[in-house]
């Protein structure tokens, strides 16, 4: 059996993003067609699928870094902004998505909150992604 580190990104976040479209937990907001994901961006995201693909990919930061918080998922998201003639800076991405995700992840039992440390992944998200994982 392969090990999570062992497979291709994209190969197990679009095998996770697919499964997740299926759970009833996992349904974007109404705003989220709407929304850019950072202030860096300058549109909102182009794919239909957008929210399921950030949500898998935050359950495998999760379950390689074994604890997370939004504050490190921001950076971790964020990118570089063009301003013009000015230099470019690195700014942080939304917030309100990534907690939204995250609170998505704990409904459906994916991650548990550590007190003080963030989110942690559950036995049922290792077993998800191992699932995942299998399916490729």
């Amino acid at each position: 059996m392969k090990k999570l580190a062992e497979i291709p990104v994209k190969e197990l976040i679009d095998s996770a993003s697919k499964k997740m479209e299926k759970m009833e937990e996992f349904k974007p907001p109404s705003w989220s067609g709407l929304v850019k994901t950072g202030v860096n961006k300058e549109r909102p995201p182009q794919q239909e699928n957008w929210w399921w693909i950030r949500s898998a990919s935050i359950l495998r930061k999760i379950y390689l870094e074994q604890t997370l918080g939004v504050s490190k998922l921001r950076k971790s998201y964020g990118g570089r902004k063009n301003r013009g003639h000015k230099p470019e800076h690195k700014f942080k991405a939304s917030g309100s998505i990534i907690r939204k995700m995250l609170q998505q992840l704990e409904t459906a039992g994916f991650v548990r909150t550590e007190k003080g440390k963030g989110r942690k992944i559950t036995a049922k998200g290792s077993a998800f992604l191992k699932e995942c994982i299998n399916a490729k």
